[in-house]
């Protein structure tokens, strides 16, 4: 290959990248209104909006990809949870996750900035960014196994589930064994609590079960193994 050559492709090639990068940040930016709806902001959604920024909830909680990895990301959470579900959150979080390892502080909000706040999610929630973050999308289900094993290294339940081989006996998502009931049912008819005993000793909760006892996890590894299962309860009932 000749210089003349090598430069040519390099420089069609630049060119060429460069149209198709500027071509995208255009329609990208003609497309901004209609796919954040923008005709449904008003005076309450950007009222929220500083409230979240005020109270710094982007230290906790990951919104539109920004923000901490602690608390629940809430680009879905009004679909998630509700109009009723984020305002009993807001009010009253040391009752709602009293249960919960994880704690979310009381603020004190006022009643107003409380439903600015639910006018700011309500709006995110429905921004079209192509079907994310993916524990909300409605086809959550078809990719729940690949999404908890990848999740183990950053959530300390879901790599207790990888390192006891729990999908050998329950199934979750399309894959996993068929001995046991599928880990999204479970939660569903059982606290945290109760499962967390159950993995402790299964005889003396329900004689005659054929799930082995797992003595080498403490207290709190069980607990959070039956918080996981809960949450993918509550995520299976999520609209």
């Amino acid at each position: 290959m000749t210089d003349r050559l090598a430069k040519a492709i390099f420089w069609v090639g630049t060119l060429t990248s460069l149209a198709v990068f500027l071509a995208l940040t255009v329609e990208t930016h003609r497309s901004f209104d209609a796919l954040t709806h923008a005709d449904a902001l008003d005076e309450h959604v950007v009222a929220g909006k500083r409230a979240f920024e005020r109270h710094n909830c982007n230290d906790c909680h990951t919104i539109l990809g920004f923000g901490g990895y602690y608390a629940p990301d809430l680009t879905r959470a009004f679909a998630r949870l509700g109009e009723d579900g984020v305002r009993r959150r807001l009010e009253s979080p040391e009752v709602v996750f009293a249960a919960s390892y994880r704690k979310m502080p009381q603020q004190h909000l006022p009643p107003a900035e409380i439903e600015d706040l639910v006018a700011f999610l309500r709006w995110v929630s429905g921004i079209e960014n192509h079907d994310w973050p993916p524990q909300d999308s409605p086809n959550r289900w078809k990719h729940s196994t690949e999404r908890l094993l990848a999740s183990a290294s950053m959530s300390p339940a879901a790599a207790l589930v990888q390192q006891e081989s729990c999908l050998q006996c329950h199934a979750l998502g399309g894959a996993g064994g068929t001995i046991g009931p599928r880990f999204e049912w479970i939660g569903g008819r059982r606290d945290a609590e109760w499962i967390a005993r159950y993995l402790a000793d299964p005889q003396a909760v329900a004689p005659g079960s054929r799930m082995p006892a797992f003595p080498n996890l403490s207290e709190g590894q069980r607990l959070m193994i039956g918080q996981l299962l809960v949450s993918l309860a509550a995520d299976r009932r999520a609209p």
